[in-house]
């Protein structure tokens, strides 16, 4: 039986990588900071796959002791680690001359620390078996500035350039380190934006995307998927 980790997993593109995983036979880790909302999300999933195939837990991973805490319990209750999918991350937009006094330091804190950290205390684990698959959840905003990105902006090219460096760092393991940069894609933050959901992608495309890339004989790797709605980015 195959085993993941997903963080950010309790709503939007972590839920449905984690489901999309579950449904193909991976028993899963998976975190979130709301307590309330990961817990209901983990109801769902045991009234379908049963309670042995999920461990989750509340974790605030900008938070280097609770990272710690979150892997030290996966990586006690798990044989090994074939699949990792740094998706926590958070989104406030901003310009770098106005946005608030902090904000880089928060948004570096959550949409690159947690993904390094965590990655760090993972890899011994793969680099034992001599095998895994890395996927960190980037972001078009990783690849092209645009007005309002400020700190977002600047911390997901940061998450990139961290997935390009470990990518080579571990081609040696014959870990596959992936980067998937999703353009706008539904998810609650962004009911009462305005924007039809038909407009942007849908969670689903993203793990169906994961899981294609996943799947690549073990002789290959997606390096960088960019994935953008049909009409373009908003």
């Amino acid at each position: 039986m195959p085993y993941a980790i997903v963080t950010g997993a309790s709503q939007g593109i972590g839920k449905a990588i984690a489901t999309a995983l579950l449904q193909h036979g991976f028993t899963v880790a998976v975190c979130a900071r709301s307590e309330p909302i990961l817990q209901q999300t983990v109801r769902e999933w045991v009234a379908v796959y049963g309670p042995d195939r999920v461990l989750a837990m509340n974790a605030d991973l900008s938070n280097a002791g609770e990272v710690n805490a979150f892997a030290d319990r996966v990586l006690a209750t798990f044989p090994g680690v074939d699949l990792l999918v740094n998706n926590a991350g958070t989104f406030r937009p901003g310009t770098i001359a106005d946005e608030d006094e902090g904000l880089l330091e928060k948004m570096i804190g959550i949409n690159l620390y947690s993904a390094y950290r965590l990655t760090r205390l993972v890899l011994p684990v793969m680099q034992q078996q001599g095998s895994g698959h890395i996927f960190n959840i980037c972001s078009v905003a990783s690849l092209k500035a645009y007005p309002n990105g400020g700190s977002y902006s600047i911390s997901k090219y940061a998450l990139l350039g961290f997935t390009d460096n470990l990518r080579e760092e571990m081609r040696d393991y014959n870990v596959k380190v992936t980067a998937i940069c999703p353009g706008a894609t539904w998810s609650p933050s962004w009911e009462g934006s305005g924007v039809s959901p038909e407009r942007i992608m849908e969670a689903r495309d993203v793990a169906a995307t994961l899981l294609a890339a996943y799947s690549l004989s073990s002789q290959a790797v997606a390096e960088t998927i960019v994935m953008r709605p049909v009409k373009g980015d908003l």
